[in-house]
């Protein structure tokens, strides 16, 4: 399931469900889809984001699980990808939220594209 974040003073994001209900909650919203800021409720929510954001830059990456299944299909020399962090995957939604908070304007989220 996709999550589309959206606001009149910039365009719309879409991430995956997982990924936005843990940044809304990193904003301090409750996670439930769909939802909205007021404008006044948007700088409080990038302050809140950006700080959550800082720790986890803060922590060391957690190493991810061997998968035998998958590795056995692998040489030995080919690197494992690393998933995407949280905090790589916030910067979309903190630009959204700057230029919203710049603008002051709303910001809300639905399921779907």
């Amino acid at each position: 399931m996709l999550v589309t974040f959206r606001s009149t003073a910039t365009e719309s994001i879409t991430m995956f469900h997982d990924v936005a209900v843990a940044l809304l909650k990193m904003m301090g919203a409750t996670g439930h889809v769909p939802g909205a800021l007021d404008p006044e409720d948007v700088p409080a929510a990038l302050a809140r984001l950006e700080a959550a954001v800082a720790q986890l830059k803060a922590q060391p990456p957690q190493p991810q699980p061997a998968n035998p299944a998958k590795d056995k299909d692998r040489d030995d020399e080919e690197e494992r990808e690393l998933p995407v962090a949280l905090h790589t995957r916030a910067f979309p939604l903190i630009g959204l939220l700057k230029r919203a908070a710049a603008a002051n304007a709303e910001v809300m989220w639905t399921a779907g594209s």
